[in-house]
């Protein structure tokens, strides 16, 4: 899944792919380096970052939709706003990835339900608590998502789960759902890892965002060892090439 922002606060690349032209270009890029799924987002969810209308979300991502489907692979909508996600699906995307695991807008569910779409869930917390059986607290909150998911009528085969690296976690606890990333399978869906040049790498690597590409490979590269389905990247064709000597691997050793 690569990542395509259109805002102009996103922790790691707000503002380069802003303009319709920059977008779709870069989505091209994307797909031509390996991507299956193009996730667009048209506001930041990074630690601080402002809220923004339902209108001016809309504003940023209503002219790159279309044209990022027609280049050929699955558009995921990048939100928690049932609305945006309504509007997204009518204009080609077929995944909503829902940073508050369909918890956050009561509405979303059966928006979600009514486009027929694939829904991402991810585990969030307004703040993080170090005191927590973080795993414990992920598990509670995908039980949930799942409950709510069911009851709009989502086919779970349409689920998808989403630990939520960076997202109200301490840098321990990040580290702790890694290494047990495998016992996140046991609630039956696909699940993806999106840790991409986030804090957590930067913690223990003391670099800048642009210069956590392999803290980020390694990241990924665990999480798929450990049964991850999806990993949600900016760099693609690093992860693509990783991947594929993975699966290689992977074939190998299972014949």
């Amino acid at each position: 899944m690569g990542i395509l922002n259109v805002t102009p606060d996103s922790f790691s690349d707000g503002g380069r792919h802003n303009a319709v032209d920059q977008a779709v270009a870069h989505a091209r890029q994307m797909i031509d380096e390996g991507a299956d799924i193009v996730d667009i987002g048209g506001e930041s969810t990074r630690p601080g970052s402002a809220p923004v209308s339902l209108k001016d979300e809309w504003a940023r991502i209503a002219q790159v939709l279309a044209p990022v489907a027609d280049l050929g692979v699955p558009v995921s909508i990048d939100t928690y706003k049932a609305e945006i996600a309504r509007r997204a699906c009518a204009n080609g995307a077929v995944i909503i990835n829902d940073v508050w695991g369909l918890q956050k807008d009561p509405a979303m569910p059966d928006a979600a339900a009514a486009t027929g779409a694939h829904v991402v869930m991810m585990h969030n917390r307004d703040v993080a608590d170090p005191q927590i059986d973080i795993l414990a607290d992920i598990d509670r909150s995908f039980e949930r998502s799942m409950e709510l998911a069911d009851k709009a009528g989502i086919p779970r085969e349409k689920q998808i789960l989403d630990p939520g690296f960076g997202f109200g976690k301490t840098i321990d606890q990040n580290f702790q759902i890694l290494n047990r990333f495998e016992s996140l399978l046991k609630h039956g869906l696909p699940v993806l890892a999106g840790a991409s040049r986030k804090r957590m790498i930067g913690a223990v690597l003391n670099v800048e965002t642009d210069e956590r590409l392999f803290g980020s490979m390694a990241v990924h590269l665990l999480a798929m060892q450990k049964g991850a389905a999806i990993v949600r990247v900016h760099d693609v064709r690093p992860h693509a090439d990783a991947a594929r000597i993975l699966e290689a691997t992977l074939k190998e050793h299972a014949e």
